[in-house]
């Protein structure tokens, strides 16, 4: 499966480009799927719902279905939290996936930055970055720098990339 990463620090722009990206892709007629990180804990029921209440009650997994979608959850309950590659190995295939953080991992990624942030690049001391979609000027020399707002320059850098 094609895996390819959008990173960087808070409030860099990470998900707003993981949102043009998917409507990019879509738009030329391919399949995408995402991966986001998140690095707290989270839910995606909400109190009083039957679904929580399952979860609440001990349920180690609770899949909810329905004629539009279906979510699993899957309580960790102290195991340790999946790598990205158990988790892709869930997914069903797609022309694409656009993995949102996990900063650490090996896969090919672009880095979401922005000058106001103040926060300093992650690419100089990442191979796996591949380029820098910016905000401002980076002063990155060994890589390509592409402009924050021109989805269409950075989905064709994939798309190049990963071999679309």
């Amino acid at each position: 499966m094609r895996c390819y990463g959008v990173t960087g620090w808070k409030n860099a722009g990470k998900t707003g480009l993981m949102v043009r990206l998917v409507a990019e892709f879509r738009a030329r007629g391919l399949s995408v799927s995402t991966l986001k990180h998140a690095h707290h804990s989270f839910d995606v029921d909400h109190e009083g719902k039957d679904s929580r209440r399952h979860r609440e009650a001990g349920a180690g997994q609770v899949l909810l279905s329905s004629g539009r979608r279906w979510a699993l959850m899957t309580e960790l309950d102290g195991a340790p939290e999946p790598g990205l590659d158990d988790l892709l190995a869930m997914m069903r295939p797609a022309d694409l996936v656009l993995v949102e953080g996990w900063k650490r991992d090996r896969h090919p990624k672009v880095e979401a930055w922005r000058a106001e942030t103040g926060r300093p690049l992650i690419a100089p001391d990442d191979p796996t970055i591949r380029a820098v979609a910016a905000k401002g000027d980076p002063r990155l020399s060994d890589r390509p720098v592409l402009d924050l707002d021109d989805t269409a320059a950075i989905a064709d850098f994939i798309a190049a990339e990963v071999g679309l």
